[in-house]
């Protein structure tokens, strides 16, 4: 277990041989720095997702003290609250009942119609990179792009929407396997500072509805089912966080991936058609998302060892992206791989409902990126983050010669 070491540098730049190791040890291993089962391959990372057993929460069957968990400080109550209502942290039947909601007002045509404003930003910032001769890709084009997305789709005005990354980036610091109370205290503000932005919007919207998501959760029911205000505070939170998490981080990761590896960018900027596959690709080769939790609320069972209720499970995302049982070479960038079947995404109940957003999303950058800036080249060795959960570089500079 020597090679799985969350918090070192060395670990954090290339985590992936020590998957190697985790996968060639056996299907699941017990971490003691964070009393979780470490889980590895493919099949069972994507069978335990899908698996009635485990949650996202045991709150909706058990106390803390009966699952013999502590419960949170009082302190933190603001984050989780908004957290505990969102639909990624619910278990049935509350997490049908919102997802159906949700899915009324986030409809694959809410997303379709997004595609000419998606495309015309993402042109407008690369325009921006290539006037300037180069930059931050990060901080230009790739962090932008999805927050104005996110924003246009909710319907929160652009003279509001500076705050919005800063009150996610506070947040998403307690997705991190062991948070700091530092880290929990700007979470629990940006708790209580994006919660309260929210209910005033939202107070806005009942007077005056609009054409935009708030309006349309505050509208969507069904049978005289509404969604509550918390939870639609905490849906917006959540399309918000996971909505551009994920496609910031795919997108340095992935274009730092590509220089990385020249033949395979050379091909992509010859053949413009292998974006979709690029994407994918992409995604598995360096997943933003690297692990994910879930909580084991009845007994099971793995490869003969016996894993309690009560105990709590790691899926390595990153690790399943890479093993080599269901992907050819796994190690190697190949952008042409027709069968892909990555779980950057998660899958389940819980599979991401803004999937679609983020694949239009990271479509729109790269192929603006190859059409509008051909000779983008790497400036400087980004550094990444030095977090575990979700990966990611603190920048990615480039230039245009």
């Amino acid at each position: 277990m020597a090679a799985f070491d969350p918090w070192d540098p060395a670990f954090l730049a290339d985590p992936y041989p020590a998957y190697a190791e985790l996968r060639a040890r056996g299907r699941v291993h017990h971490y003691e720095p964070t009393n979780q089962w470490l889980v590895p391959h493919h099949a069972d990372v994507s069978a335990l997702l899908r698996d009635r057993r485990l949650g996202r929460t045991y709150r909706h069957r058990f106390t803390h003290e009966d699952f013999g968990r502590t419960p949170p400080p009082p302190e933190h109550e603001p984050f989780h609250t908004l957290n505990d209502h969102g639909m990624l942290d619910l278990e049935p039947p509350d997490h049908t009942r919102i997802r159906r909601l949700v899915s009324k007002a986030f409809t694959p045509r809410t997303v379709e119609r997004l595609g000419p404003y998606v495309e015309a930003l993402a042109g407008e910032l690369v325009d921006g990179l290539v006037r300037r001769g180069g930059g931050d890709l990060l901080a230009e084009v790739a962090e932008p792009l999805p927050v104005a997305v996110i924003a246009e789709m909710l319907g929160v005005p652009e003279t509001d929407r500076a705050p919005l990354r800063p009150w996610s980036a506070d947040i998403c610091g307690m997705y991190e396997l062991t948070p700091s109370e530092e880290t929990a205290a700007k979470a629990v503000r940006a708790s209580v500072e994006f919660s309260d932005y929210l209910r005033d919007l939202i107070a806005e919207r009942r007077k005056e509805p609009g054409d935009d998501l708030i309006s349309g959760l505050i509208a969507a029911h069904d049978e005289g089912d509404r969604l509550t205000e918390q939870e639609m505070i905490s849906t917006c939170v959540l399309l918000l966080n996971a909505g551009h998490e994920a496609t910031v981080n795919a997108t340095v990761n992935g274009w730092w991936a590509l220089f990385r590896n020249p033949d395979q960018l050379a091909a992509l900027r010859a053949d413009h058609s292998l974006v979709p596959s690029a994407i994918e690709e992409l995604m598995r080769y360096d997943t933003p998302l690297q692990l994910f939790e879930r909580w084991v609320l009845d007994e099971i069972e793995i490869d003969g060892t016996t894993i309690p209720r009560g105990a709590e499970l790691a899926l390595l995302f990153g690790s399943a992206n890479h093993d080599p049982a269901v992907f050819t070479a796994p190690g190697r960038l190949d952008l042409t791989r027709a069968e892909n079947p990555h779980i950057s995404f998660s899958a389940g109940i819980h599979y991401c409902i803004g999937a679609p957003l983020a694949r239009l999303e990271l479509a729109a950058s790269m192929r603006a990126l190859l059409e509008r800036a051909p000779t983008l080249t790497l400036a400087t060795e980004p550094h990444r983050k030095p977090n575990f959960v979700i990966r990611g570089l603190e920048g990615l500079t480039v230039e245009i010669r």
